[in-house]
């Protein structure tokens, strides 16, 4: 059963410092940068960081019961985590103006910051929950809006696609964690049966190291969470290969390593960490996996 989550303790105000507690939003200043940005023709462009516009998420300091003392180191490098997620994405709507169709900034952008956000409201739960509580229901907070500052025309016609409407994504980025706990033994094949479809088209297919191979004797303790987290490098490879289909077309010659194999690694990463943290609670913690979180794209 998931409680109301509680109000924000304001003894947390002064440790947890100025950039967690406030909103998490990614505010990209106008008027800066690319103001006055000439191309290449000479020709001044009319572009702005205005006309990007900028990405902002609920704020999850607010969210929070109050945090153990045992817990609160963990949980201010999250939330110190969560804002620097924000300032990436918001650099990376700037950098990739123009590039992809109508849907790039939902799927290279906004989605694969909800899985970081996701990771990382989960890990804060957790280090809550070994000594208190834990709390329920934070992962609502983690889809972000895009703010069109107005820049909805410009975006489109640069091709961005910066959908005014595009609210709360779901997608993910190369930088950190993201989903949690899942797969191991493998499959290659496009989600809902897509693969051939997907080979046809040219999208060709995702493959991934196993991982359950890798691993040493599992204790008795830990064999539930492994086997979640192993289900999900599953999820995630299969989810992984079915927006390789969807996306055939889109983005430049860079688009599947930043907006599809990128965002992978850096799921099964997290997954694979969860992994290793949960052997090594009552055995010798595996090292090295995280070599295995790199997949490659087969044509």
């Amino acid at each position: 059963m998931s409680r109301a989550l509680p109000k924000y303790n304001k003894r947390r105000v002064a440790i947890i410092g100025g950039a967690a507690a406030v909103a998490l939003t990614g505010a990209i200043v106008a008027g800066t940068a690319l103001a006055g940005e000439t191309s290449k023709s000479g020709t001044p462009t009319a572009r702005t960081l205005a006309d990007v516009g900028s990405i902002s998420c609920p704020d999850v300091a607010s969210q929070l019961p109050e945090i153990p003392a045992t817990a609160q180191a963990e949980v201010d490098r999250n939330l110190t985590l969560l804002q620097t997620q924000i300032d990436e994405a918001n650099k990376r709507l700037v950098d990739t103006v123009g590039q992809g169709g109508p849907n790039f900034v939902q799927n290279a952008i906004l989605g694969p910051l909800e899985d970081k956000r996701i990771a990382t409201v989960n890990r804060i739960a957790t280090a809550i929950g070994r000594t208190a509580d834990k709390p329920q229901g934070l992962d609502a907070l983690a889809p972000c809006a895009l703010n069109a500052g107005g820049a909805a025309g410009a975006g489109e016609e640069a091709g961005a696609g910066a959908e005014a409407g595009a609210g709360a994504g779901a997608e993910a980025t190369p930088s950190e964690a993201a989903s949690e706990a899942a797969g191991g033994a493998e499959d290659t094949g496009n989600a809902e049966g897509a693969g051939d479809a997907g080979e046809a088209a040219g999208a060709g297919a995702i493959s991934c190291p196993d991982v359950a191979s890798q691993l040493p004797a599992i204790p008795a303790t830990a064999q539930a969470e492994v086997d979640r987290n192993l289900a999900l490098l599953d999820t995630q490879l299969a989810e992984a290969n079915k927006r390789l289909v969807d996306t055939v077309g889109q983005g430049g010659p860079n688009f599947v390593q930043n907006a599809i194999l990128g965002p992978l690694a850096d799921k099964r990463n997290s997954t694979i960490d969860r992994i290793a943290i949960s052997i090594g609670r009552t055995a010798e913690k595996p090292q090295g996996l995280g070599s295995l979180a790199a997949c490659t794209l087969t044509q």
